[in-house]
């Protein structure tokens, strides 16, 4: 599904940079950002449960 994404001016920039230096696009990096960020908070959800099992 197509989503449009408005980020704040110093956010943008840091992202252009880094897609050129990567040779990657935006979305690539965006995307990899927020599969990141949702496997750290799964991650953190199953340390969660361990730890409620551990009490």
């Amino acid at each position: 599904m197509a989503m449009t994404l408005r980020l704040p001016d110093d956010l943008d920039a840091e992202l252009t940079a880094r897609a050129r230096r990567e040779g990657r696009s935006k979305q690539e990096l965006a995307i990899e950002a927020i599969r990141e960020a949702q496997d750290r908070a799964e991650l953190m959800d199953s340390d969660a449960e361990i730890l409620d099992h551990l009490k």
